[in-house]
């Protein structure tokens, strides 16, 4: 599972640079054809690896249950968050990672419940959900590309 890690560490540290380096109007805009924006995208990853490895073992989320059910699927943007918001969020895509890695070490993930995700992939273990995030992750760094292109062609 160190792959698996490392990749999820990497597409967070993208998405990190995101965070700090687009404006309020880039991150929060939502374009036209599109149902949410780039702030979403980035709190909904970081709450999705939760419910996936933490929600599915029976386990406490490590993020407030808040955020999780305010980011998680089935959700849309609700306006603006605020600073502390953010902050939590952007300090998440980091410490859930570690605090995720210390405790799968430590053997924490057990009695897996099985899911069945959107795209038809059954999650078996907890393993196959942190697979399946670096696939989940990949795909809203997808979502945020196309997010960027279409503001940037608003803005012109």
């Amino acid at each position: 599972m160190e792959k698996q890690f490392d990749i999820l560490l990497k597409n967070r540290t993208i998405l990190r640079y995101y965070l700090q380096n687009l404006t309020k109007d880039e991150l929060f805009r939502i374009p036209k054809g599109f149902n949410n924006n780039i702030w979403w995208n980035i709190a909904h990853v970081v709450v999705t690896t939760q419910v996936l490895t933490y929600g599915f073992s029976g386990l406490d989320y490590i993020m407030e249950e808040e955020l999780v059910e305010k980011y998680r699927k089935g959700t849309s943007p609700e306006g603006e968050p605020s600073l502390d918001e953010v902050k939590r969020i952007e300090d998440g895509l980091f410490s859930t990672l570690q605090t995720m890695e210390t405790d799968y070490q430590e053997g924490k993930f057990s009695g897996f419940k099985e899911y069945l995700t959107s795209p038809k992939v059954l999650l078996r273990t907890v393993e196959d959900a942190i697979s399946f995030s670096v696939f989940h992750d990949g795909l809203h760094l997808g979502t945020i590309l196309a997010l960027r292109k279409a503001i940037a062609q608003e803005n012109h």
